[in-house]
């Protein structure tokens, strides 16, 4: 997929709550503005290595990652190898994710760069997008990725009360 996901998120949730688009001169900018906060959002937690849903069809179908595995730890009843093995992957995750992230990030900035020093052309705009989704894709498979991985450590039973935790099903 080819879009932010959480940034479209908050743009149905914008849509949802009533929030229209208006070409009023700006007086009616909080659409805008939510949308600046969540991308703020985003880069701070795309840099501390997370996934900002990005795993989210993953853990939403039964694919639990390591983080929120471990946050439910108790009510899952993980063996203390469980544990250890959901912390390492957690660590091999991040220290996957976050030089992608750390890409990713640049790219955009790059991408952004080039429409605020007014330098933006199609194949100025074509190569930095290239770019901006080759790093996206990278951080989002090693979050997806380890989500498989996460899935496979954990018995049925587990992923039963998983699932009814996070999704109430």
């Amino acid at each position: 997929m080819k879009t932010w996901t959480a940034i479209g998120i908050v743009l149905a949730a914008a849509t949802l709550a009533g929030a229209q688009h208006r070409h009023d001169g700006g007086r009616d900018r909080e659409p805008h503005l939510a949308v600046q906060q969540c991308q703020q959002q985003f880069e701070q937690v795309i840099a501390d290595g997370r996934g900002f849903g990005l795993a989210f069809v993953a853990d939403q179908e039964g694919y639990p990652g390591p983080l929120h595995v471990l946050e439910l730890k108790d009510r899952l009843r993980l063996s203390g190898d469980q544990q250890r093995t959901m912390k390492e992957m957690l660590e091999a995750m991040f220290a996957e994710s976050r030089p992608a992230a750390a890409r990713l990030l640049a790219t955009e900035q790059r991408l952004r760069s080039l429409f605020a020093r007014g330098i933006a052309d199609e194949a100025s705009v074509r190569a930095a997008l290239a770019d901006v989704e080759r790093a996206h894709t990278e951080v989002r498979l090693a979050h997806l990725l380890t989500h498989l991985k996460t899935r496979d450590r954990l018995t049925d039973e587990q992923r039963r009360l998983y699932h009814a935790a996070r999704w109430g099903h």
